[in-house]
Parts: C-alpha cells; structure tokens; sequence
C-alpha cells in the first residue's frame, strides 16, 4: 500500500470458541482489500461486542437476545459428554441424557471445569469445544438425544457498514459473480436479504461436515474394548 493510499478499516468479527473461520478468513482475504480483525469472545459475553459496538459481527450460539440484532442461523453442533477416561462414560460409544441424571454436570468450560472433569465430572459442551481442547487424558462421547447447538452469525440492525453483506456472501458460499460486493461493485443493503433469512438455517459446507462426521449412530451402544 502506498503512502498515499486510505487507511483500510478492518471488519471486526468476534466467535465463541469452537467456531473456526480459517476458510472464510482465507476467501475474504482473496477477494476483498478491507482485513479481518477476528477476536475469540466467551459464551457469556457473545452479545457484549456488539451492544458496546466494539464488533461488527459475531459467530454466536443460539438462542440470544435479539433485540436490535440481526442474527441467521448456519449449523448446529453435536452435544457431547467430555469425561476423564477413566470415567464409566469412556467405556461406551454413545450416551443419553438418562445416563447423566446421577453425574455431576456442569455446561461452562472454565478454568475449573478441567479439575472438575479429572475428578468424575461430566462436562457437557458442544463438539467442536471438545475436539478444539483435546487431551490425552480426557475422551467425548456423543449425546445423542440431546438438542444441537446451533451457531449463528449476528449484527446490529442499525450497523450502516456495506462490508457486512460482503461477509455474509463469504460465510453463505456465494460465488464472486453471485456475491454483490462493496469493493468491487455496488451493493445493495445487507439489511433485506438478511431480514429474509432469520431463523431458516442454513446448510453450509460446515454444516455436511458436521453430520457426516458428528452426527452419532442410533443404533444400540456398544461397550468399548479395553
């Protein structure tokens, strides 16, 4: 970039763990000019970024408030029982909520929850949390009867920044020819499409990825080998 050239401002895009944007990233970085400033947020704080207006967008887990937001629906992740192998739970290829009701559960990966989990704990938590953090001590088992964690992608209503159309074609598949883009062309307001799709998931790429490789059996569990 030249010394004469604008400043380029970058889009601010938070995610809760377990989301990965290394392939939007990478296809962003190829058609448009403007970086991505990408910042991990907790579950708890998700919304927090874009009230303060600190983020232009965020990778979130439903359900949230949505109050002056926009939010479209991607995929939903597998829940998962994430156990010390030692635990009874390691020994089988699958769980249902039954099986949890006499455990100590707990649902938010913390700095205690790893302790917890050694102790005899059962830490409930998305797959991709699962994978992301895996140990050697440490297994996951599907549950699989629980309801999926959807992750949605959400922005302020009020938010006038053209680029967020631009991302929502990256994140939505579009082609360069079918994508409207702001720094390639004109662009229409993100506002309608996206007012469209609320609450009608989508089936992304991410989405196959997951139901082929963490979508559990129904079949009969069977009991691991030792």
């Amino acid at each position: 970039m030249s010394e004469n050239s604008p400043e380029v401002a970058a889009l601010r895009i938070g995610k809760v763990r377990g989301v990965t944007l290394t392939k939007w990233q990478r296809v962003w970085g190829e058609r448009f000019a403007s970086p991505l400033a990408v910042s991990d947020v907790a579950d708890a704080e998700q919304l927090v970024g874009l009230r303060d207006g600190s983020l232009d967008m965020c990778f979130v887990r439903l359900p949230i408030d949505r109050e002056g937001l926009h939010a479209i629906p991607l995929y939903e992740e597998q829940m998962v029982a994430w156990v010390s192998k030692e635990h009874p739970i390691s020994a089988v290829d699958d769980v249902r909520l039954a099986d949890l009701e006499d455990e100590q559960v707990i649902t938010e990966l913390n700095a205690a929850a790893t302790d917890l989990v050694l102790g005899g704990a059962v830490l409930v938590v998305p797959m991709s949390i699962a994978r992301g953090a895996s140990r050697r001590d440490l297994t996951y088992r599907p549950i699989i009867d629980a309801e999926p964690a959807p992750v949605a992608l959400a922005w302020r209503m009020d938010d006038e920044n053209a680029c967020l159309e631009d991302f929502i074609g990256v994140v939505r598949g579009r082609t360069v020819n079918s994508s409207r883009t702001t720094q390639n062309g004109p662009t229409s307001p993100a506002r309608g499409s996206a007012e469209n799709d609320r609450g009608k998931p989508t089936r992304t790429s991410a989405n196959r990825a997951s139901s082929r490789n963490g979508r559990p059996s129904t079949t009969k569990r069977k009991r691991r080998g030792r």
